[in-house]
């Protein structure tokens, strides 16, 4: 870390250990070299985190907290050199001369509520396990692709990182052993997973499984075998988890109360609601209006212009956690509202393609939801659409 004045000279610097005891020395440190009139408030801090228990101490001992992303730092750091270089004491100066000339220009780390930051851990947490599920499936689709592609199309209709698609793949995950598989065995499974049609289902897995394809030799085959086993089985425990996690993530979500106005939001179901709450936060002095949420949400063009060239395009650097909920909202919301499908088609009206007219649609239920937040209501449908449903009827 490095302490500088308010002029940019640097008063200390110094590799502080982990822990309440690095915690220790760097209220030492800032003891040491402030005034004695100095108060808590006047101490700014730059960290390339927003979480943890470092952020957590130092929002308690009253400093501010200016969480920066490590992009910001290394672009900054070729103020002083393009060489590219890199190292801690390098980076403390970096941050250390950021938030003293440029904190206007960054966000302080926001003051949520401890509701709040529980909402995030386990959406956070949930959201995660579902993208590692999606990277396990892949893996043992290329495999079965490679020897055992009658798999594929044998439980395409259940979906393969079902619980009862997975068993039974590990009950024969071979060519010749999904071939011997019974009508009555496969129904069995599928009753455990309480399947409708479960009958005509077995049949149809039955005659995929014994269609004919080329072979691989045997002993390739059984590390194929080897290998789609130990990916299934990791996706049934991802699959236990992933719903235990759900729970978690619903019972913090509806424990906060901010949660009745995201469950009035058209589009927003728990998951989702979680999720755009565990981004956003609950500080209320966050977003000084509509349009900074909409800003920090990613939802709202960037304008680029230079000489005569003036263009409006997409945000892409932003929160993708954030912008994948409410790309979800969005689309649940054109079958759940009016007022978002008239302003979907109005979008479409105008060519705009399909991904803008959803965001779009995102960036003004952003807004929407702003306004709810502030004032403390729910949705209306009416309130809420009633301007642009003005000017489409003049």
């Amino acid at each position: 870390m490095e302490v500088q004045d308010a002029t940019g000279r640097r008063l200390a610097t110094a590799r502080l250990p982990e822990g309440a005891e690095g915690m220790t020395k760097l209220h030492e440190l800032v003891a040491r070299h402030g005034d004695q009139d100095l108060d808590a408030a006047g101490v700014i801090v730059g960290i390339e985190t927003d979480r943890g228990t470092w952020v957590q101490a130092l929002l308690a001992a009253g400093y501010q907290v200016y969480a920066i992303n490590p992009r910001q730092v290394v672009r900054f750091k070729e103020r002083y050199s393009t060489s590219g270089a890199k190292s801690d004491k390098g980076d403390a100066h970096a941050l250390a001369d950021m938030v003293r000339i440029d904190r206007d220009q960054l966000r302080p780390v926001a003051g949520d509520s401890d509701q709040a930051q529980a909402v995030k851990i386990a959406a956070r947490a949930h959201q995660t396990l579902i993208w590692e599920r999606t990277r396990i499936f892949q893996r043992l689709r290329n495999a079965l692709r490679e020897y055992f592609p009658a798999a594929l199309a044998a439980y395409a209709d259940v979906e393969l990182t079902s619980t009862d698609g997975l068993e039974l793949l590990i009950k024969a995950p071979t060519p010749r052993a999904g071939a011997k598989l019974t009508r009555s065995q496969i129904a069995a499974v599928l009753a455990r997973a309480r399947r409708r049609g479960r009958d005509a289902k077995a049949s149809a897995i039955q005659a995929a499984l014994r269609e004919k394809h080329l072979e691989l030799p045997e002993q390739v085959t059984a590390a194929y075998a080897a290998t789609a086993t130990a990916h299934a089985r990791l996706l049934l425990a991802l699959n236990e988890q992933i719903a235990a996690m759900e729970e978690q993530v619903k019972t913090h979500f509806l424990a906060h109360p901010d949660a009745e106005i995201y469950l009035s939001m058209p589009g927003i179901g728990q998951v989702t609601g979680a999720r755009v709450l565990a981004e956003f936060g609950d500080d209320p002095t966050r977003y000084n209006s509509a349009k900074a949420r909409k800003n920090y949400a990613g939802t709202s063009p960037v304008t680029r212009a230079s000489g005569k060239s003036h263009t409006v395009q997409a945000r892409y650097v932003r929160n993708n956690r954030l912008a994948d909920a409410l790309q979800l909202q969005a689309f649940s919301a054109l079958r759940a509202s009016p007022g978002a499908r008239r302003y979907y088609d109005k979008q479409r009206a105008r060519e705009s393609g399909y991904n803008a007219a959803l965001r779009q649609v995102g960036n003004r239920l952003v807004g929407i939801l702003h306004g709810c937040l502030k004032s403390r209501t729910l949705y209306d449908e009416a309130t809420a659409w009633s301007h642009h449903a003005h000017l489409q009827a003049a």
